[in-house]
């Protein structure tokens, strides 16, 4: 432990905003280098990253060879590492400078812009796929967005977040109900935001639906927001491509409009089905998506 301004940060607390600060000024040619070897060595480790990988593959790609599992595996765990990598650079590098240059292509962007138009907010439907950090910077070249904001434990890390998407142009809105009213009349004005809908919620905040064919305690908060305003939905990804990012918006399930909780959230499911098919490699793998199970049900993981 040690004390600086009265405060008592933990070690490893420290070592993270170290590490976050010397990671962001690597050039993005060696952090995603250092990503691929970093990766490379738990694609060889019997770790709970690695395993949770392997596990969530199997379940959702039951039609792929073990073969390609097993690839597909070892490429997402270096996609992952090339993820921690490059997002100390999104939150303290100069967007105009490092970010915008990066931006190779973009793709769909009339989506987003057809349902900015209607002028009845817009849900960004974003799953953990690529570099979903970006989206701070680039959106706000498009419309102020805003989003709701739970801080890490480690609060120099959350602080650090937090000044990254203030100074890129970003409101926050607290993950609690007042946060949900201020994000309500935020889109009721026609506001932006943007949802990680394959975020596990907790047992309140969420229902069960099928995602790849496994039950999946399912976030209600996009369709509870849609129903309330009925602002539009688009879902997008930042893929990484040679030398930087292409951002892709998709059309969502035309069931995510839904009046039924159950039929949206198997529509909201399918939408990031849709984006996960397209680039599985970069869809974060290493996440416990299966870890809240219907009562009686085998463990997962």
């Amino acid at each position: 432990m040690t004390t600086t301004n009265n405060q008592t940060i933990p070690v490893k607390e420290r070592l993270a905003v170290g590490f976050i600060k010397a990671a962001a000024y690597l050039p993005l040619s060696l952090s995603r280098a250092l990503g691929t070897v970093l990766g490379m060595v738990m694609a060889r480790s019997n770790s709970r990253f690695a395993n949770v990988t392997r596990k969530n593959i199997e379940l959702c790609l039951p039609e792929f060879s073990p073969e390609e599992r097993e690839l597909l595996a070892k490429r997402s765990m270096i996609e992952t590492c090339q993820l921690m990598l490059e997002v100390p650079a999104v939150w303290l590098r100069d967007y105009e400078s490092w970010l915008k240059p990066k931006i190779k292509a973009v793709r769909n962007q009339h989506l987003l812009e057809d349902a900015l138009a209607k002028g009845q907010g817009v849900i960004l439907v974003a799953p953990h796929m690529g570099n979903w950090e970006i989206f701070s910077g680039f959106m706000s070249e498009i419309a102020p967005m805003m989003v709701m904001f739970q801080p890490p434990t480690m609060t120099s890390v959350g602080d650090i977040m937090v000044a990254a998407r203030e100074q890129q142009g970003g409101s926050l809105a607290p993950t609690n109900h007042r946060g949900v009213a201020k994000l309500l009349k935020f889109l009721r004005g026609g506001g932006l935001t943007a949802i990680l809908p394959d975020q596990v919620p907790d047992a309140k905040g969420g229902e069960f639906a099928p995602f790849f064919g496994q039950q999946a305690l399912t976030m209600t908060l996009v369709h509870n927001l849609q129903k309330r305003t009925a602002c539009s939905l688009v879902a997008c990804y930042a893929k990484r491509v040679s030398g930087g990012f292409e951002v892709v918006f998709n059309e969502v399930d035309k069931s995510s409009y839904s009046e039924d909780t159950d039929v949206a959230l198997s529509g909201l499911n399918r939408t990031v089905e849709a984006c996960v098919r397209e680039v599985p490699e970069q869809y974060q793998w290493e996440y416990k998506r299966f870890k809240s199970q219907p009562a009686g049900a085998v463990k997962v993981y």
